[in-house]
């Protein structure tokens, strides 16, 4: 309940800054395990990747953010999970695995930091799909977070990892990683759902 009420609002208000605007949301299956993989420009792309989406988001967060007195309450409410310092850890991998295995969706930033421009992607997203058999939807952040210039999310057509995982290779997973990676920067340029 509190989640859907915090999205609201959050939409508006990124609708109202922004004049945030999504772009194939349809392609996100409606059920099943779902992991969004963007680039990353700015602390707010957690918010953008999620607002316009109709299923409830979890995403990694440092593990400090849930420290603070109410902050931390709330980003836990909204789908959020702690990680430990120094990377992603054995346990938190657990968690996004187990969530996923639940039919849930994760939204993930491959690239493992922010960048201007859409860098080499990780293969952590992919180890997580194929574990969890959950498709993989790419997801390109376009806009700079300027008030009153448009943001937009574009939601390109899902990848199917079963292919990768029927080979199981460390070439495999590069492979997948690069797809995603590609789908995103082609969204990026184009603004559209890439298919």
């Amino acid at each position: 309940m509190l989640y859907r009420f915090m999205r609201l609002i959050l939409r508006a208000l990124f609708v109202l800054l922004y004049r945030l605007e999504a772009r194939g949301v349809n392609n996100i299956p409606r059920e099943g395990p779902v992991i969004l993989c963007s680039n990353h420009k700015s602390l707010q792309d957690p918010i953008t990747l999620g607002v316009f989406v109709p299923r409830k988001v979890h995403y990694m967060a440092k593990e400090e953010l849930f420290r603070i007195p109410l902050f931390g309450y709330l980003i836990r409410a909204v789908g959020a999970f702690p990680v430990k310092r120094g990377g992603v850890s054995k346990e938190a991998i657990r968690t996004a695995i187990n969530l996923l295995r639940g039919g849930h969706v994760m939204g993930i930033f491959p690239e493992g930091t922010r960048n201007e421009q859409v860098g080499m992607g990780k293969r952590g997203a992919v180890t997580m799909a194929l574990r969890s058999e959950a498709i993989v939807v790419p997801v390109a952040l376009v806009g700079d977070y300027r008030p009153f210039r448009k943001m937009v999310a574009v939601y390109g057509a899902p990848i199917d990892m079963k292919s990768y995982a029927e080979q199981g290779t460390t070439e495999s997973m590069e492979e997948a990683t690069e797809l995603i990676m590609s789908r995103i920067r082609e969204m990026v340029k184009s603004g559209k759902p890439a298919s």
